[in-house]
């Protein structure tokens, strides 16, 4: 679990510091790794309604069993990542550097500008559009997108949407339950 109070910081070549790294294999480079303008929040739980257990950090590595669950059979061959998984305890996963370029918003358009994998990073929180978010998720992403915001100043406070955002219509995560409210107001005090 990541440290309470902990200052987040990004090495050079995009990873979190404070970051469990399991790296995905689920990635390639940017056109322009300084070209990253958008934060996209996603929620994920797998299989659905269901937390803890390694069957995210599996599909993010192409290593999902089809056979461990049902649900999975139809979903074991995507690929897939996201930048960082903040799990229910607050725990930081990082999958992919900031610098490259992850799997995770599919067919995606923010103000005009189509294909948001090219410049924007990926957070899953594991959750469900129905359950209320931790407050340790809350927490920890808070200081990750301030850490963020810190290496990319394009990603404004304006560039910081929900996967339901840049996908209306295919996706609803993070969903209802994430308190954007409380999210905003915790990045205007750190």
């Amino acid at each position: 679990m990541t440290q309470p109070n902990t200052l987040f910081s990004i090495d050079s070549e995009g990873w979190c510091e404070q970051a469990r790294k399991v790296p995905s294999p689920h990635h390639n480079e940017r056109a322009s790794p300084e070209d990253v303008s958008l934060l996209v929040v996603h929620g994920i739980s797998l299989p659905p309604g269901q937390f803890g257990g390694p069957f995210i950090d599996d599909l993010f590595l192409g290593r999902l069993d089809p056979s461990a669950h049902p649900y999975f059979a139809d979903i074991h061959q995507l690929r897939v990542s996201a930048h960082c998984l903040i799990r229910r305890d607050g725990e930081l996963v990082q999958y992919v550097p900031f610098t490259a370029r992850a799997w995770h918003a599919g067919v995606s358009c923010w103000e005009g500008r189509e294909a948001c994998n090219d410049y924007a990073i990926g957070i899953e929180l594991e959750g469900t559009d129905e359950l209320p978010y931790s407050d340790a998720q809350y927490e920890v992403l808070i200081r990750l997108t301030s850490a963020i915001q810190a290496r990319f100043p394009a990603v404004l406070a304006d560039r910081v949407v929900g996967h339901c955002d840049i996908a209306p219509g295919r996706k609803t995560d993070p969903g209802a339950s994430f308190d954007w409210r409380r999210y905003r107001q915790g990045l205007n005090k750190s």
